[in-house]
């Protein structure tokens, strides 16, 4: 109504699509055999992202997830990043969740951005650790999930559509998109540091921000 009174509801605007790169001195562009997100953009977005005082580091787990078939949960290689003392620690807490191109499903596989009706293993698996991620993390954690692009006979398996929407479905609001290089800016143009792992063309990972969507 023209002549109300009442404030309106904020809506949230996700975050437009950030491009990182690494430092012109990093020497180790590239992440690690059997990883998704180089160490680099890992010790940026516990400092970075987060927005602490100083640029301290917020705690983070760092779960590698490499298929996704019942039982994932059991399966699923953790490492902790913690900060030095509990004085750093009483920030937002991160978990980050690496999946792994070989355990995306197969180009014919038809893959939906309908969480309910996604086939095969993430039908199985990605619903379920959404929500049981929802239930576990402090209302004021941050979801980040860590995957790539794989070519298969020529065509690209790109996961982000159908993942985002298991999340909302799960309850967690997207927040912004960050797509990390494999490489260095050499004026106009990119000289690529590949993981072994890579499939062809494919020189940078996708990083999505999530956070929980809670109600009182």
């Amino acid at each position: 109504m023209p002549n109300s009174t009442a404030s309106r509801p904020r809506t949230p605007h996700p975050l437009p699509t950030t491009i990182w790169f690494p430092d012109a001195d990093e020497p180790n562009v590239a992440p690690i055999p059997g990883a998704v997100l180089p160490a680099w953009a890992l010790d940026k977005a516990r400092t970075e992202f987060v927005g602490r005082p100083s640029h301290r580091p917020a705690p983070l787990l760092k779960i590698a997830i490499r298929d996704t078939a019942p039982g994932m949960d059991a399966s699923i290689p953790s490492t902790p990043l913690a900060a030095a003392t509990d004085e750093e620690a009483s920030g937002p807490a991160i978990l980050l969740a690496e999946l792994h191109p070989d355990a995306l499903p197969a180009p014919d596989d038809n893959l939906s951005p309908v969480g309910s009706e996604m086939p095969g293993s993430l039908e199985d698996g990605w619903p379920g650790f959404f929500h049981r991620a929802h239930r576990l993390l402090p209302t004021d954690a941050f979801l980040l999930l860590a995957t790539r692009q794989r070519r298969d006979s020529g065509h690209l398996t790109d996961p982000l559509g159908a993942l985002i929407a298991s999340a909302r479905t799960a309850g967690f609001r997207y927040l912004q998109h960050i797509v990390i290089v494999y490489g260095h800016p050499a004026g106009d143009r990119l000289v690529p540091a590949l993981p072994a792992d890579t499939s062809r063309g494919v020189a940078h990972c996708d990083l999505i921000a999530l956070s929980a969507i809670t109600h009182a």
